[in-house]
């Protein structure tokens, strides 16, 4: 339970962040899915690496 717990923080972590970053990346539609998808995309794609990336330096 403890596991899942952490996971589920993390998870809403990069949520936040992302979306508070988002203006610095290529992403001008679908932004909440992108966003909730974050980690497969984080692991399928470079592109949306690279982005993700940018926007958590923001």
């Amino acid at each position: 339970m403890k596991y899942i717990l952490i996971l589920l923080v993390i998870y809403i972590v990069g949520i936040v962040k992302f979306l508070q970053g988002i203006e610095k990346t290529n992403f001008t539609q679908n932004q909440i899915p992108l966003a909730l998808l974050w980690p497969v995309l984080l692991v399928v794609n470079a592109n949306y690496r690279r982005n993700f990336t940018k926007a958590l330096k923001g």
